[in-house]
């Protein structure tokens, strides 16, 4: 069994620190001529023999610093992502592996100097996503994606899949996270504040970097998850205050991809105000609101006619004035 170099152990931690130190200018120069990423899962192993007992693996999507090549062999500082730039938590995926010198089969590598490199990692993210949704699912599809995505603007910024790809990155995580959140206690505190908060670095990352984009706009739809309330518990002022943030969302991007989609919540949810109020007996507020769901239908109508989401408005909107409830029990 062989032993892990103490030079390598040594080596590895001050390799990283002497990045960390670096100008920001010099160190991106650097990453670029050394980083990339693997495709697969690769043991890591003490010398270029795969018969020796491996140090450690390296999974799609992290990364690894290219010390050099021998082929069929490359030497590595294998595991070596850069940590996220958030507060509550370091790379996105499973707990990270300490970084380890040692050698890998050199194939499926990718760094920002392989030609055609944007499209093979996109590729590479999609079809894990794809994989991710199916019913049984790889262990660490959804992470895989997530980082294949990031490499993909990190390496390739100039790349015109690069927009795309940080937001379907960001959009991952956040996914996943608001899935770990929905299995909480507090998932069901109907103040937003009273939950753990969603990490909003990635999403605001993909608005600042590409704005005026439809990216930009999918990814401010997510944001508003952060807003919502857990649970109405039967009490108007969560549909009248999540009206305002899907109506405000609409105002905001009305060219977006999924405008049509918050207006459609607003209806929904003026329509559950109308129910709520009636039962509390306040037919000021029910009529306002019936009255405010239908000018939203009719909105969607000029302005997203072609959208699935416009004739479930209406539907909605029909419900809302024959009198039907929308939210509870609507039977008479």
């Amino acid at each position: 069994m062989h032993l892990k170099p103490i030079a390598a152990l040594l080596l590895a931690p001050m390799l990283l620190l002497a990045q960390q130190k670096k100008p920001k200018d010099q160190q991106a120069g650097y990453d670029r001529a050394a980083r990339a990423t693997i495709l697969r899962t690769a043991n890591v192993y003490a010398t270029a023999d795969d018969s020796a007992q491996p140090l450690t693996t390296v999974t799609p999507g992290h990364e690894v610093v290219i010390v050099e090549r021998n082929s069929p062999w490359m030497r590595v500082f294998a595991n070596t992502d850069t940590p996220d730039q958030r507060d509550d938590q370091p790379e996105f995926a499973e707990d990270a592996p300490t970084p380890l010198s040692g050698w890998v089969h050199d194939k499926g590598i990718v760094s920002p100097a392989t030609p055609g490199g944007d499209a093979i990692l996109y590729g590479a993210a999609a079809n894990f996503e794809a994989e991710a949704a199916e019913p049984h699912a790889p262990k660490g599809a959804p992470q895989a994606a997530h980082l294949l995505y990031r490499r993909v603007f990190e390496y390739f910024p100039d790349s015109p899949l690069a927009p795309q790809a940080a937001f379907r990155s960001a959009d991952i995580r956040w996914q996943l996270d608001k899935l770990d959140n929905s299995t909480l206690p507090s998932a069901k505190e109907q103040e937003a504040y009273l939950r753990p908060q969603l990490y909003e670095g990635d999403l605001k990352k993909v608005i600042k970097s590409y704005p005026n984009t439809k990216f930009a706009a999918l990814a401010a739809y997510d944001l508003i998850d952060n807003k919502l309330c857990g649970d109405w518990q039967g009490l108007p002022k969560c549909p009248e205050m999540e009206t305002g943030l899907y109506t405000k969302y609409a105002q905001q991007f009305p060219s977006g991809p999924r405008s049509a989609e918050a207006l459609y919540n607003a209806v929904y949810r003026q329509g559950v105000a109308v129910t709520m109020y009636q039962v509390e007996e306040d037919r000021k507020r029910a009529e306002a609101a019936a009255k405010n769901a239908q000018a939203l239908a009719k909105q969607m109508r000029a302005d997203y006619p072609d959208s699935d989401f416009t004739p479930r408005a209406e539907s909605i909107a029909y419900r809302i004035a024959q009198g039907i409830s929308i939210y509870g029990n609507d039977r008479d």
